[in-house]
């Protein structure tokens, strides 16, 4: 097995988690915060939109089952990154579409996964791309929102269409 990690951020990090955390060859995924400037966020501070947080999903993966471009189709597939800082009626800096990188290996990828993206929109994707921070582990209870909250409202309405969208887009990817 050869673990890796990938940091990204797609909108509300329940909907992020819940589509990944079924793709074959993910091992864990921690919902959290990244590229905020003060140690220690909280749900409350990084709700503000000045935190400069952006609520991320934190990927531990295999990556002889899959790889990170493959994870970042994915990722591109289930959230509009043609939106700054918005996804849907979520709609602030803590919500932007972002992937950290750890080196210029996993930059180029990203890069080139942003590119061959970009023909299924009609917008220019404005996904950030940043070097990694420190991640922070959000709050407990937002640790596998949408397997514990599943016919809560929002979780209906918003994270179960793209759950949806994803295991028929990529059926041959759940695990």
């Amino acid at each position: 097995m050869k673990r890796e990690r990938l940091v990204l951020g797609g909108g509300c990090f329940w909907c992020t988690e819940a589509v990944f955390l079924n793709v074959k060859g993910v091992l864990s995924v921690i919902s959290g915060y990244a590229g905020g400037n003060r140690a220690n966020p909280n749900y409350e501070m990084i709700c503000t939109g000045v935190s400069g947080y952006a609520e991320v999903v934190d990927i531990a993966f295999d990556a002889d089952t899959i790889t990170r471009s493959e994870l970042l189709d994915i990722f591109f597939a289930v959230h509009n990154p043609t939106t700054l800082n918005q996804q849907g009626a979520d709609k602030g800096t803590q919500y932007r579409s972002v992937v950290y990188f750890d080196n210029d290996l996993e930059k180029e990828i990203i890069d080139d996964a942003v590119a061959r993206n970009q023909s299924n929109f009609s917008e220019k994707i404005v996904t950030e791309v940043s070097v990694l921070p420190v991640v922070y582990p959000a709050e407990e209870y937002h640790q596998n929102y949408y397997a514990q909250n599943s016919m809560q409202g929002y979780c209906q309405v918003v994270i179960a269409p793209k759950l949806q969208k994803f295991m028929l887009t990529f059926a041959d990817k759940l695990g």
